[in-house]
């Protein structure tokens, strides 16, 4: 960005200085050969009175050698017969015949310089035509140097103008660089995290809006954060009620799936409650997903058995450590087991599959039941059939995204529904 405006000034300053210095250039040309035609003119006038006055040829050769320019052999009077070219002449006899021609003031070109020619009408000879010669570098005298004046100029005003770009670049780039940090930090987790409000008046502006931005959602998290753990606090008065008739239930295998059920659902919520307070993330640093296969599949083994569903867990004798807390990838398996015993008939099969690869761990939970009709419907959040919130795949697919994964609905060579959750590895 900050080259890009330092280009961006260099090449508005170069159309400047094209647009008035070369102009103003050819302007201070034209103005010498306008000075030194005029002073020719001057020099050419001066001898109007001597030829006014006397004819004589001695007379007129020192009135030229008077002048300037006759001093240096750039003076000459052409009288005609019998005195003739009086002084120094640089015209051919074919431009002076011209001359006689116009009766007016003219002038000829030469490689050397220029000629300019004054007609005088006199009652002796006719008409005379005095000659005054410019030499070229005359008429260019002070152009060169003013042109480098002008040059200088130029090189000056792009200097400048590079130079204010710069720093105002500076200004630009160091506050965007601070709003990208501010923003990646945010990214991150630090909600403190808030940007000088400095800079240029739109990035400053920007600073401020988003330091706003950071505040409130600083305070929406906050009020989020209470909103979970207020409605975990409601739940405990049920879930101690559930457990007080659990234990009533006596012994029995039932009774202890239920109990069983009800203390983990309290120590999720314990979990939600603790998480929600602090305002931390939950713990990301890795388990093994193995592990958590097989206790899940202890707890589901026994609704599974009532329901006379025959189910096969394959690849959960090998550790498989992936980035995630143990609470988010049981909630996810939960989720998918739970799809399966919920919308399958009693006796469908079922099985859960760990895949083993270099950089990712696929949960593959599949089912004979009669599959999924819209899968892309099925995993977006909020959609859902039969009463459910619709949130199961979303819990699952939010999991597999947290470790760079994803979530993949098909049919499996069971028949029905089969659900991939890709766990990267980091």
């Amino acid at each position: 960005m900050r080259r890009s405006l330092v280009l961006v000034a260099l090449a508005a300053t170069s159309l400047v200085a094209l647009a008035f210095l070369i102009p103003l250039a050819l302007v201070v040309k034209s103005a010498a050969y306008e000075r030194a035609l005029g002073e020719a003119e001057k020099q050419a006038n001066a001898l109007v009175p001597a030829l006014v006055i006397t004819k004589k040829a001695a007379d007129i050769r020192q009135a030229i050698r008077s002048t300037p320019y006759g001093a240096q052999q750039r003076l000459a009077v052409h009288t005609g017969v019998p005195a003739g070219t009086l002084g120094t002449s640089h015209i051919t006899a074919a431009n002076l015949e011209e001359a006689r021609k116009l009766a007016t003031a003219s002038t000829v070109e030469r490689p050397d310089g220029i000629s300019y020619l004054q007609p005088l009408a006199t009652s002796a000879n006719g008409v005379a035509i005095i000659e005054a010669f410019v030499p070229r570098e005359q008429l260019t005298h002070g152009v060169i140097g003013t042109w480098w004046a002008l040059a200088g100029v130029a090189v000056g005003l792009v200097a400048i103008s590079v130079f204010v770009a710069d720093r105002l670049g500076a200004r630009a780039v160091k506050a965007t660089r601070r709003l990208a940090e501010g923003a990646r930090r945010m990214g991150q987790g630090d909600l403190t995290v808030r940007v000088p409000v400095k800079g240029p008046p739109e990035l400053a502006e920007v600073g401020r809006a988003f330091n706003t931005m950071a505040e409130r959602v600083r305070h929406l998290l906050a009020a989020e954060r209470e909103v979970v753990a207020d409605l975990s606090h409601r739940l405990r008065t049920p879930l101690t009620a559930l457990l007080l008739d659990a234990d009533a239930l006596g012994q029995g295998s039932g009774a202890d799936r239920v109990r069983t059920a009800v203390q983990g659902l309290e120590r999720e919520v314990g979990e939600i409650i603790k998480a929600a307070r602090s305002g931390l993330q939950p713990d990301d640093s890795g388990v093994d997903a193995a592990s958590v296969v097989r206790d899940r599949l202890v707890f589901w083994s026994a609704l599974a058995d009532d329901q006379e569903r025959p189910w096969t867990v394959r690849g959960a004798d090998k550790p498989a450590h992936v980035p995630l807390s143990r609470t988010d990838l049981t909630a996810a398996l939960d989720a998918l087991l739970g799809n399966v015993f919920r919308y399958t008939p009693e006796g469908t099969r079922f099985a859960v599959t760990l895949v083993h690869q270099a950089d990712l761990v696929a949960l593959v939970v599949e089912d004979a039941g009669p599959g999924i009709a819209d899968t892309e419907r099925a995993v977006r959040r909020g959609a859902s059939g039969g009463g459910s919130t619709g949130l199961g795949l979303d819990i699952a697919r939010r999991a597999a995204e947290s470790t760079g994964g994803s979530l993949h609905v098909d049919r499996g060579p069971l028949g029905g529904a089969r659900v991939q959750l890709r766990l990267r590895r980091h």
